[in-house]
């Protein structure tokens, strides 16, 4: 054994690396995932669900760990979210950092840019873009449609970790060209029509009652190929890695959404290679996990549902009235 030659040395090595191991072991984050601490979000913190985690195949309560631990056996890992809620994005930027530390990452996919984004999104190896000011210039974000303050730090991360951004949503042109078509393409037309009668009324509880009914199918079509794109934007990861999508929950839903396409266009795919986690608000007086998942069918909606403090109780639907 040739690196026994010095038995003094080789002990200092062992002790030095045990050292570092435990080290390591003992910062926040490194080699576990980490709960918040505290919320940003003030309303309805002390409502019994407030940080707990939902698995709901078991429909039991898991702890951050058990989360992890499922996340790794993953190859797709979607993660859900209220826009306008601070803790989720505080929460997706743990799990990805998470991730990114143990080079898990093989490419992330946001809701918030679209194809056109990608020439930006692409030049990014050849650019210094360290900070999170030289980065919202470079990709002209969209501040008005997206709070840079919560997507910032989330593009970032994964931008110093020298991984691949994809932009996930569709064009505005897309979207006009698919709202004006008769029928939803062949290619997107792949859920049943239980499924689709869901959307509808989905579509409808949306806009507050407010849409006309003819304008539900053009809805549902732009639904639908959102879905679709974000679903294709995703990187087929190799071996050991994760391709990962941020976007709203509605998207990332098994029964309704991303998963869908991503099992459509990879045959050999199975349910359990891909995970949806949700973040979601807490709302007065429920402390039922199964109510928040809005379950039509025997699918579910969400593998794993992470439930925050709210961040607004402001009745969105009374002011369009």
């Amino acid at each position: 054994m040739k690196f026994m030659h010095n038995g003094l040395r080789w002990v200092d090595l062992i002790r030095t690396a045990l050292l570092f191991m435990f080290t390591l072991v003992g910062v926040p984050g490194f080699s576990q995932l980490q709960p918040l601490q505290d919320w940003e979000s003030a309303l309805y913190t002390d409502e019994p669900l407030v940080g707990k985690i939902w698995h709901s195949a078991s429909e039991q309560f898991v702890d951050v760990q058990d989360l992890a631990n499922a996340i790794d056996s993953a190859r797709y890992l979607l993660l859900g979210e209220k826009h306008d809620n601070p803790d989720h994005h505080s929460l997706q930027l743990k799990v990805l950092n998470h991730l990114i530390e143990q080079a898990r990452v093989a490419a992330v996919a946001f809701e918030m840019m679209d194809s056109d984004d990608q020439e930006a999104l692409d030049q990014i190896p050849r650019q210094d873009l360290t900070n999170l000011e030289n980065l919202k210039e470079h990709l002209k974000w969209d501040e008005d449609g997206w709070d840079w303050g919560f997507y910032g730090p989330l593009v970032l991360a994964v931008v110093l970790g020298d991984i691949p951004v994809a932009g996930a949503n569709i064009t505005d042109a897309t979207m006009s060209e698919v709202y004006g078509e008769d029928a939803v393409p062949e290619a997107i037309a792949i859920l049943d029509e239980e499924t689709m009668q869901q959307l509808n009324l989905d579509i409808d509880e949306s806009h507050c009652g407010l849409l006309p009914e003819s304008q539900f199918p053009a809805m549902v079509r732009v639904q639908q190929a959102r879905d679709y794109n974000m679903a294709n934007s995703m990187a087929s990861p190799e071996a050991g890695k994760l391709s990962v999508l941020v976007a709203g929950n509605y998207h990332v839903r098994r029964d309704l959404g991303v998963p869908n396409y991503l099992l459509a266009r990879e045959k050999t795919l199975k349910n359990e290679d891909i995970l949806t986690l949700s973040f979601m608000e807490v709302e007065p007086g429920e402390a039922d996990p199964v109510v928040y998942l809005q379950q039509f069918k025997s699918q579910l909606a969400f593998d794993y549902v992470w439930f925050t403090p709210a961040i607004s109780d402001a009745d969105y639907c009374a002011s369009l009235r």
